[in-house]
């Protein structure tokens, strides 16, 4: 998810898409761990957008 789609979303609607991303990356974590998980880059583009996430999210709240 790009950081011009995320700038658009309201505070909850990005708290919501934090817990959602947070939530894919335990399952991805998980899978590795049993060896399921056949797309391992996948574990470092949810880490990246929980990261914009919460960088969109403290920008707004440095503008309040």
């Amino acid at each position: 998810m790009k950081a011009s789609e995320l700038k658009g979303l309201s505070t909850t609607e990005l708290l919501e898409k934090e817990k959602e991303f947070k939530e894919e990356l335990f399952n991805l974590r998980f899978q590795l761990a049993t060896g399921q998980l056949e797309n391992t880059a996948r574990i470092k583009d949810v880490r990246k957008n929980i990261a914009r996430v919460k960088t969109i999210l403290r920008q707004a709240e440095m503008v309040n």
